[in-house]
């Protein structure tokens, strides 16, 4: 993959972050501050835990940072999966994000 590849896909998976927590908040099932720096997003819960999720182009992984570790996901041609086994992007903020929350949200 080159550098090109990567930053259109990880964009796009940050993007896709953004909508899913204004989603989120419009629905009332969980206030979720998202604020966007660069190649970086954190999320702000309610009660004051965050989600940091950052682009590491040299690496071509997103890392994402929750109260429960941290995980580097690559892009395997089809979907971001952790590099140590813990799953699909997607599926893992939600985990992360519903146990920060305190509520079920799917991102």
């Amino acid at each position: 993959m080159t550098d090109s590849e990567f930053l259109d896909l990880a964009e796009s998976l940050l993007r896709a972050v953004e909508a899913s927590c204004d989603r989120i908040n419009d629905q009332n099932l969980a206030d979720i501050d998202n604020q966007r720096v660069g190649g970086m997003v954190t999320l702000v819960f309610s009660n004051g835990s965050q989600i940091v999720i950052n682009l590491q182009k040299p690496l071509h992984e997103v890392w994402l940072a929750a109260r429960s570790g941290g995980y580097h996901f690559k892009f395997d041609g089809q979907q971001w999966i952790d590099s140590k086994g813990q799953g699909e992007f997607f599926s893992s903020l939600s985990r992360f994000a519903s146990a920060q929350a305190g509520c079920e949200l799917s991102f």
